[in-house]
């Protein structure tokens, strides 16, 4: 009727009440995400990831809320945290000490990957008198739990060392370039290495495995200032994987370390990677050429005469 005003229909109000939420919703999860201490307003000098859309106009809402929840988890500060929650008591032939269990975990976002080791305060010992030979400046306010003639089992002693060892890793985890030394990694990897590498070496490929998947969770969270560094120790899965004929698992790891290697061309793992990828691939029905192409490519840039395989590589890691 003329000058009467008909009444929206109720699928147009539902509609109208889903816009009007979700603008709320967006604005309530920017609000947030601009509170945050990892994450400022964008400008326009602000830049973007090359692997992630720029928001514009005509994205929808829900577009634009995945598009500022994805960048705010791409921003937010990720670092990693030493818990010491539990201690044991050791008693060998003419020897006594105390192991404490240490979990790492990576804060700034969902890590199910948390590592627990175990070490005893001579490890701590050695650890300190090692980085203080090229961090001393850096390490000098940093206060070193002392070594007691006595009482170094009653509980009161070892939940006070807890509490020290625990702020003292933290500490060193905040000076870069501590964090980032080898001293400081080897500390906390190079014994379940050790043990990875000799059971590689004993053919108890299974186990060697398994302190393989736990150690390279932790190492991959301690180079990422250079991821190059996880190579040996993917490749050793490689290794693993493929003398136990699990080849499909053998090829995913190999994949990894060649994307590592992609700009290290010269690394000593290259070519051997590339032979044992080029037999997987041929055994998997996957694609050698491109492989085998590479390879040739590499192999007439360094006129090497002997390269050795990829287990002849592994083999020779972590030798005591």
């Amino acid at each position: 009727m003329d000058g009467v005003l008909a009444s929206p229909h109720p699928s147009h109000q539902l509609r109208a009440h889903e816009h009007v939420q979700g603008v709320s919703e967006f604005a309530a999860d920017m609000s947030h995400a601009y509170t945050t201490p990892y994450l400022s307003p964008p400008t326009p000098d602000t830049p973007l990831p090359h692997n992630s859309p720029s928001p514009s106009s005509s994205m929808t809402t829900k577009q634009l809320q995945d598009y500022w929840r994805n960048e705010k988890r791409r921003c937010r500060q990720v670092k990693l945290l030493f818990e010491i929650p539990s201690t044991r008591i050791v008693e060998q032939y003419l020897s006594k000490y105390v192991l404490y269990k240490i979990i790492i975990i990576q804060t700034g976002s969902f890590d199910g990957k948390k590592t627990v080791i175990e070490r005893r305060y001579s490890d701590f010992e050695k650890l300190h008198k090692n980085l203080l030979k090229d961090f001393d400046e850096e390490m000098e306010d940093l206060t070193f739990p002392k070594k007691c003639l006595t009482g170094n089992f009653t509980e009161e002693m070892i939940n006070e060392r807890k509490l020290a060892f625990r702020d003292y890793l933290g500490f060193l985890y905040s000076i870069k370039c501590v964090q980032r030394s080898k001293k400081f990694i080897d500390f906390l990897i190079r014994p379940e290495m050790e043990e990875a590498y000799g059971c590689l070496r004993g053919g108890q490929y299974t186990k060697a495995l398994e302190i393989f998947v736990q150690v390279i969770a932790l190492q991959e969270k301690l180079t990422k200032h250079s991821p190059v560094l996880i190579v040996p120790t993917l490749c050793a899965l490689v290794v693993c994987h493929k003398d136990l004929e699990n080849l499909a698992s053998a090829y995913e790891y190999g994949e990894k370390a060649l994307l590592h290697l992609q700009m290290h061309g010269g690394h000593r793992y290259y070519v051997p990677l590339l032979e044992t990828m080029i037999t997987l691939a041929y055994e998997l029905g996957k694609d050698f050429l491109s492989l085998q192409e590479k390879l040739e490519e590499s192999k007439a840039k360094r006129n090497q005469i002997k390269v050795f395989t990829l287990k002849e590589l592994a083999v020779r890691e972590y030798i005591q």
